[in-house]
């Protein structure tokens, strides 16, 4: 049986790093994308404060379509270029928004969130898998320590769905 653990003592980075261990931990072995997207959802939402929405989306080729997620119930299509998680597919660049209100053209799937931050998923073959999207119901929830610390671990989901 799987046990989430992190220390309320640690700093940001190291409780990041004892996230990422345990991703490892949780999709060793295991190469089936839903099922790794699914508890790495969970493991995030449960394990970092202050969220309301962590999950996926997947590029079909044409846009993003929602996948495993925690949280309430989400927009089902976003188009590339579209909101947070539309720019940061296109970009290919991490999109950290302190404010959702302030950022132009915010999809709000969720009137209460308030800030976010969206990592693209980029294949080693510089094909796009999808986005990581993170909210959270605080402005400024989010900042250079959480966005090395998602890329991080968006680097330790891809690895371990690289041969799906």
């Amino acid at each position: 049986m799987f046990e989430l653990r992190t220390s309320a003592a640690a700093s940001k980075r190291e409780q990041y790093e004892e996230l990422a261990q345990q991703a490892r931990g949780l999709m060793d072995g295991e190469r089936d994308l839903i099922a790794n997207a699914a508890n790495f959802s969970a493991l995030l939402f449960h394990s970092l404060a202050d969220l309301n929405w962590a999950g996926f989306y997947l590029y079909d080729g044409t846009e993003l379509v929602v996948g495993p997620f925690q949280g309430k119930p989400a927009c089902i299509r976003i188009a590339l270029g579209r909101g947070v998680c539309g720019t940061a597919a296109q970009s290919r660049q991490t999109q950290l928004v302190h404010d959702v209100h302030a950022f132009d053209g915010h999809i709000a799937c969720d009137a209460a969130s308030a800030s976010e931050i969206v990592v693209p998923l980029v294949k080693a073959d510089g094909s796009l898998l999808g986005v990581w999207d993170v909210d959270s119901p605080r402005v400024a929830r989010f900042d250079e320590d959480d966005r090395a610390g998602m890329e991080m671990l968006c680097a330790v989901f891809m690895q371990a769905v690289a041969a799906a």
